[in-house]
Order: structure tokens, then sequence, then C-alpha cells
């Protein structure tokens, strides 16, 4: 029998209810991974684990939100009481945003500095934590392509994938000797209900994007999931540092 790649693995799957999170859980768990999804409303949590659990899959939920430390500590803490451990961690909860940059208020920037950039640090913060007494461990972030280039319309959203790309680098270097490696996905137009509220709020952004795209198509949750799962797997275990757009070759 072929063994799954990521059998025997402990995964946090952080913004897991909806889009491209709730398809990476399918994609982690069909790959093998145990999973302990989070994210701040519990029923489509509860909806997505009873699902993934009547097919057979090890899978536990717990609520939280990432902008508070309080709750990051926790449902890592949760992680390892339910499993044992922690090997891997995708980290993709976001809130998206548009609009001109001297538009945008101040509660607004100041929101999704808290869950983007400050949520996304919290939990590398406390999956260290427990990585670093295991002496190994994987964690993958998510971006965007706003994070590796400009664009009008999407300045404070863009600002924060920028940063999630700076804390990953760093955290490659300041980890990497405790055996943990860090990475990010950085995923172009994805079907998601933030594409979605995009194509509402940027009337012909989206499918611009979409045609200046070699593959001609908005990508999925599941091809995103799939490449998290080749990063915390055991087949990238020379990878880490690296930024992987997931974008149908937008950037090329």
């Amino acid at each position: 029998m072929t063994t799954l790649p990521l059998a025997g693995k402990v995964i946090v799957l952080v913004g897991a209810s909806t889009g491209i999170g709730a398809d990476a859980a399918r994609v982690l768990a069909e790959d093998g991974a145990a999973l302990m999804l989070v994210a701040r409303t519990e029923e489509p949590l509860a909806e997505l684990t009873k699902e993934l659990t009547a097919a057979g899959h090890d899978v536990a939920y717990t609520t939280g939100d990432v902008a508070k430390p309080a709750d990051v500590a926790a449902f890592v803490d949760a992680t390892v009481t339910r499993f044992g451990r922690l090997d891997g961690a995708y980290n993709n909860a976001a809130m998206g945003g548009a609009g001109r940059l001297d538009a945008v208020s101040e509660s607004d920037f100041d929101q999704i500095m808290a869950v983007n950039v400050k949520g996304t640090w919290l939990c590398i913060r406390e999956e260290v934590r427990v990585m670093e007494r295991q002496g190994f461990g994987s964690i993958v972030n998510v971006s965007s392509i706003g994070g590796l280039r400009g664009s009008s319309g999407m300045g404070a959203y863009q600002a924060t994938k920028h940063a999630v790309i700076g804390l990953t680098r760093t955290a490659a270097h300041d980890f990497g000797p405790l055996g943990i490696r860090v990475n990010v996905i950085a995923p172009g137009p994805t079907e998601s209900p933030m594409l979605t509220e995009l194509r509402r709020t940027i009337p012909g952004g989206v499918e611009a994007r979409i045609a200046a795209t070699p593959l001609r198509k908005a990508g999925t949750g599941a091809e995103v999931g799939a490449t998290a799962a080749f990063l915390l797997s055991d087949r990238a275990s020379h990878i880490s540092g690296v930024v992987l757009p997931v974008d149908g070759g937008f950037l090329a």
C-alpha cells in the first residue's frame, strides 16, 4: 500500500471554516493528516468536522480569534492535548479589504493588521513554542500575489500580505536551527467567499486578473491546499523560507 504523504502527522489548520481553509482541510485529511480545525465561528467548523469524521478522518475543532493572544495559545494547547504533539501548522486566517489607501479608515486599517499580521505572528509564536520542545515542525503561512507586487484599490490588504512574507522569511532564519521549517503560499485569484466579495467591490478587477493569467482561470481552494500539503510533508524536508505562488502563472 502507498503511504499517504501526511500519514501520522498532526496539523493545526487556522482559518478552516469556509473557502480556501475548508477546501484545504479536505485535502490535508485525504492526505492522511490528523487535524485540529480552528476559526472564530463554531457552526461551519462543526459541520466540516462532522463531514470529515464521517469519511473516516481524525479531525477535531476548536474556536479562537487569531488577533487574541490567549485564544491562540489555547487552540495550540488544545491541539497538543487532543493529539499529543504538533507536527505542522497551516496559518490561513485572514480578512480582506478594498479601497484606496486614503479612503481606508483607521479602525479598518487596525483591524486588518490585527488579523492578518499580528494574527500570523501570534500563531507562529505559539506553534514554535511547542515545536521547539519537539525539535521539529513545519509551518505554512498564507500571503497572496498581492504580497509580491502592488495594484490599485487594495493597499491595506496588500500591505498585510507583504508583511506575512517578511514574517515568514525571518521565521525561517530564526527557527531553522531548531528543526522548524517555515514557508509561505501566495495564491492568485482563488474561488472563495473573499473573491466573491472582490468581484462586488472592484467591478471587473477579478476578471482582468484572470484574463492576464496564463492558465486563464481562477484557482481552487483544493489547489492551494495541495500546495500546503506538499510543504507540510516530508517531501519538502529541505525547503524553508520559500514564497510559493499558486497563481496559474500570473507572476511569470
